[in-house]
């Protein structure tokens, strides 16, 4: 695997994170203090960062995810830079992440920092979790080697990397940052840029419905909580949302939604319209051939019992799998 060096500007949360993921992968990673600091103060939190990842990586080891022997070499590979040696810490980089606070000025501070001092193709992504990479393009000189690349936390953790291209990011600044985030192991999703991205978006509708529950005394919220665990969290862990819709039928979701909005009177419950297209056209998932996916020459019930196989790991890995209950004599 090839070495790259990676740089990010802001040296919280975020820049922690990515940065502990990048060394991980095996790359150099230069974290860059986006806050001017005297000497005592840039001492301290480059004290915090290294102490931080350390622990992180540590945590990973006792819990067997890896050697913990590797930590002193993982740790090699990433640096803290104050603000006044930026042009050091971003030069030769093929990456460099923006991880500062979600305020625009904040942003275009980073983003001149790139344009003044970032090699000619190196990638520019912000790991924004609201703002649209359509307007932050407006920020950089050089928009083509800009996109929008949401790590979600805890990002040493979480696979998932969300990337949202602006209308004017050359493909191949994508597919590189793409490949890059797949040799780290990490899972790239791309999407246009719109509000919530997919999973902040989902995830708010169902968080703020988590909440109504209890708000109306459905239910608790330990009651809740456990609902989700173990039967939303388990299904999704398996099945996408979609991948769900089909497995059980278009056209369970189109009358439960259907009556949902009609019981609460809020049209929050009903169906989208790419829901009921699909009903009036006979797509209603793995019955029916087709619906969100199309199973044309899929073997049905080979795809069935890998699920299957999956679901009985996941239970597995909960310590929800139990052996059947011998005869009573």
């Amino acid at each position: 695997m090839s070495r790259e060096i990676v740089a990010c500007i802001g040296a919280g949360r975020m820049g922690r994170g990515i940065a502990q993921s990048v060394a991980y992968g095996g790359h150099e990673i230069r974290l860059l203090d986006a806050r001017a600091r005297d000497g005592e103060a840039f001492g301290k939190l480059a004290g915090e960062v290294e102490a931080e990842i350390r622990q992180g990586l540590a945590a990973l080891a006792d819990l067997g995810a890896f050697d913990g022997a590797a930590i002193p070499a993982i740790l090699g590979r990433v640096t803290v830079w104050p603000l006044d040696r930026a042009a050091e810490a971003v030069k030769g980089a093929a990456i460099v992440f923006e991880g500062v606070p979600e305020v625009r000025e904040a942003k275009a501070a980073a983003f001149a920092l790139f344009d003044a001092h970032a090699d000619a193709d190196a990638i520019l992504a912000s790991t924004t979790s609201t703002m649209l990479s359509t307007d932050l393009a407006q920020l950089t000189r050089r928009p083509g080697s800009f996109l929008n690349a949401h790590w979600l936390n805890p990002a040493f953790l979480m696979p998932l990397v969300e990337l949202s291209p602006c209308e004017e990011t050359d493909a191949d600044v994508l597919s590189r940052l793409r490949a890059f985030l797949e040799r780290l192991g990490k899972v790239p999703v791309v999407c246009k840029a719109s509000p919530g991205y997919i999973v902040p978006r989902i995830q708010a509708l169902a968080m703020n419905e988590a909440a109504r529950l209890v708000e109306e005394g459905v239910a608790s919220a330990e009651d809740v909580d456990k609902a989700v665990t173990y039967g939303f969290g388990l299904r999704f862990a398996v099945l996408g949302l979609l991948e769900f819709i089909d497995w059980g039928g278009g056209d369970i979701l189109y009358y439960a939604s259907n009556y949902l909005a009609q019981a609460f009177d809020d049209d929050r419950f009903a169906p989208p319209g790419i829901v009921r297209e699909n009903m009036e056209a006979g797509r209603i998932g793995l019955k029916s051939g087709a619906g969100f996916f199309d199973y044309a020459g899929v073997d049905v019930d080979a795809y069935r019992r890998r699920r299957m196989a999956a679901f009985v790991s996941a239970l597995g890995a909960n310590g929800l799998l139990r052996p059947p209950a011998a005869n009573e004599t």
